[in-house]
């Protein structure tokens, strides 16, 4: 198992919110493929997977606040 985590993203910010999820539970991404697109006060970017595999369990829904490091989604290999 792989757990997607919020990077750090410099400049002191230490939280961001779920936008859009591009995947649902049990969907196969490849390694790199885009997971969640995140929002914060000066930007939107894509968490991209680090492994490919299986959406086993999401961990925020659309709209919750996520700190750095928390784990956003767990991939199967």
């Amino acid at each position: 198992m792989a757990n997607v985590t919020l990077p750090e993203l410099g400049e002191g910010i230490k939280s961001a919110v779920v936008s859009f999820w591009h995947v649902d539970k049990e969907n196969r991404v490849g390694e790199g493929d885009d997971i969640v697109e995140m929002a914060t006060d000066k930007a939107t970017f894509n968490v991209p997977s680090p492994v490919a595999g299986t959406i086993r369990e999401i961990m925020f829904q659309e709209g919750d606040t996520v700190q750095v490091g928390d784990t956003l989604a767990v991939i199967e290999e």
